[in-house]
This record gives C-alpha cells, structure tokens and sequence, in this order.
C-alpha cells in the first residue's frame, strides 16, 4: 500500500467520525464480564459455547505453530488483527451486551427537534403548534430527568459510551449514528438519531411516563388564532376575586365540578363588556392551571380542525363567541360549515375516542369546554341538552 493510499483510508468518513467522537468525550465501550450471564450460558447453550471454545484455541495453535516462520514472529502472529479479531468475537459473546431499550414498552412519545414549518395567512398552524408543544413537551421531560445513567452509541462496529460525569446537554453531545440514554429511576429510555442539517429525533420509551408528562406540561398553554400562534403560559388581567359576587360564586360551583367529573362543558353568555372572556382566562390560569390542564385558546378556523394530542391527561378547550360557532343547523349559515358538528364531538368525546392508535401513550383524558357566547339563541339545541353543557351562566353586569 502507498503513502497516498493508506493518507485517503485514514481521512475516510468513516475514521473523522470516529475520531470525533474521541474527541468530544465518547469512549470505547469496553464489555465486562459477568458470571451471572457466562453461567446462563453454560447451562443453556453449552454446546456453542463449546464449539466456539475449540474454535479460539484453534485459531491460537494455528498462529503460534506456524513452521514457516521463528518462534518469536509465532508470538506476534498472537497479537494479529485476524486473532485479536476472533478473540473479540467470543468475548462479545461470553458478555453481556450494552444495556438497549425494551422496545416493549407501551408509553412512546416522540419529536423531531427544531420543529419547522412554514407558516401564512392562508395556513392555519394547527399541526406546527401540535408538533410545537409535543418538542416543548419531550425537551422538559428530559430536563426533568436530568442526567442518566448510561449514554451509548455504536458505530462503526464498536460500542461507545459518555462518561455521564462530563454531561452538560443534549445539543451538546455529538450524535453520528444512534444514541441510547437510560434513567433506572424512572425506568425510562431515550433514543436519539440524527438527521441532515443538525435536525434530530428525540424518543422517550417508558413503562409508565404519564406522571412526567403532567410534570413537564403543568402552566402550559396554546393559543390559535388565524395564522397566528402561541405555545407559552396563559395570561389574565383579572383576578377571580375582582369579579362581582354572584360570578365568584358561580366560579365555586365550576371549581368543584372540575374536581368532580372528568368531562366539564361550561357555557357563559351576556352582552359584550361583561367579562365573560376575561372570566375564562381567570377560571384557566386560577383553577385549571393549578389542577394540571393544559390550556388550548382556540379561534372558529382551529376549532373545526383540533383534536387534543393524546398523550395529555389534562386538557381545557377555551371557545370565545361560541354563538358565531356552534350556530342553529337549521339555520342558512350553519349549513355551509361542519363546526357545529365538530363542536358536539368534542364535548361528546366521539370525535378522538372512536379510534384507539395502537401506538404512542393513550391514557384516560379529562376534558374541560369553557365557551363564551353573547346570547344562547343562535346555538345549535342540541348543544344545550342535557349531558353536553353541564352548567350556564348570564353574565349581567358591565365588567370591562
């Protein structure tokens, strides 16, 4: 082999990605040996383990008994990439392999990271602000985890791992090929594989990682408005205390049935002025928030096209001029748009629950409907019937 041979061989991709990630911390993975797992082995698979005995000591009597050559090169011939090669072979078969997810696990959350989407006027942003909170969602859980137990990664036919004393984050770690993270604590797997232009693929497996997800989702929420959005926290001018009485007492009895069924529809009305849309942001951010809903803030074009992400156990949907939204089928307008439709769906729970996806985290969701309307004239009856709006309040004095 020339110079310039053995010069490209040594530049190849292949060797800058392994001496990458030397670089950056990751260390060969060195397998130990367990007698534990070598005595399994024994017992059950005793005529391999056997055969693949006789065939290492073989490999060692062929390199040192060679004629062709002296004593002493017989010994180097030991230490040859070929026998070195078959001895890491059964060493890898007498141990144990690196700790790998149970990809049995039923809770599975995932997220490509940077979320990316281009966003107009004539796009309502419903799956980019989905996908949004899904990243914020994955990104605080592992913030909540907080440092693992074990960082893995194979490459190149070699196990690597990252000694977790020199963690510091995630963006931070370089990730060539496939990346595996594991918390014995919560018994929680993360994977991570990497994509062109520095995107990534975060996947959280988990035997049970809904109480995490309630952790990493408490204060959130999610405002649509045309083609704006907004992921972040839900704002109210007004305290519940600073509206008039017989409001804060209604606002008891909505606080106790919150607390007493897992399906809320609450229905206000009054003439503009009155507060009612500021009587819901107060009832998120004092009472829902608190109970661990997350808040959708949801506008005519969102509403016909949302379905709470299921992997949340707490969600409250906040409909302003319901009146304009959920009007009277019988009625001209109403015929040209299937929002009422969508509406009586969403507070039947029919709409998401008649098919269960076999994949990802299903877990029992608690749904809270808090609507505002000027008058209930123009809803559609069979909103207001029994078993779809629980309770409804006029709202009669100037408030704003």
């Amino acid at each position: 082999m020339n110079f310039d041979s053995f010069r490209s061989n040594d530049s190849s991709p292949e060797n800058n990605n392994r001496q990458g990630l030397l670089a950056s911390g990751w260390r060969p993975y060195q397998r130990d040996f367990n007698l534990d797992f070598f005595g399994q082995i024994l017992f059950h698979d005793t005529h391999e383990l056997t055969q693949k005995s006789i065939n290492l000591a073989s490999y060692y009597a062929d390199a040192l008994g060679r004629r062709d050559y002296t004593w002493w090169a017989n010994l180097l011939n030991v230490a040859s990439d070929y026998t070195r090669g078959e001895f890491q072979k059964y060493w890898n078969y007498i141990t144990p392999e690196p700790l790998m997810p149970d990809h049995r696990y039923k809770d599975v959350l995932s997220t490509e990271t940077p979320i990316v989407q281009l966003v107009s006027r004539s796009s309502i942003p419903i799956d980019y602000v989905l996908n949004r909170l899904q990243e914020i969602t994955v990104l605080r859980v592992l913030k909540l985890l907080g440092c693992p137990d074990i960082i893995t990664q194979y490459y190149s036919e070699r196990d690597f791992y990252f000694p977790v004393d020199k963690f510091v984050s995630w963006e931070r770690l370089d990730v060539v090929n496939t990346v595996y993270a594991y918390w014995s604590k919560y018994d929680i797997w993360l994977q991570i594989d990497s994509y062109e232009r520095g995107r990534r693929q975060y996947t959280l497996m988990a035997r049970n990682i809904a109480p995490l997800i309630n952790k990493a989702t408490y204060d959130l929420a999610v405002m649509l408005s045309g083609y704006q959005s907004r992921v972040g926290k839900v704002h109210s001018q007004f305290p519940i205390r600073t509206f008039p009485a017989d409001i804060q007492s209604f606002t008891d009895t909505v606080q106790q049935a919150v607390l007493n069924q897992n399906q809320l529809a609450v229905v206000v009305h009054g003439e503009p002025g009155t507060g009612k849309t500021a009587w819901t942001q107060a009832v998120a951010k004092e009472i829902l928030v608190p109970f661990g809903y997350v808040i959708f803030i949801l506008d005519h074009d969102a509403i016909a096209n949302f379905v709470p992400p299921t992997y949340l156990e707490r969600v409250c949907i906040v409909i302003n001029e319901a009146d304009n939204l959920a009007q009277n089928r019988a009625s001209e307008v109403a015929q040209y748009n299937n929002k009422t439709e969508h509406i009586l769906s969403l507070l039947d729970g029919t709409l998401y629950q008649s098919v269960i996806d076999d994949s990802g985290i299903q877990i029992d969701q608690r749904l809270v409907v808090l609507m505002t309307c000027n008058t209930t004239e123009r809803l559609d009856p069979a909103m207001l019937r029994k078993g779809r709006v629980d309770l409804m309040y006029e709202f009669k004095q100037r408030f704003v």
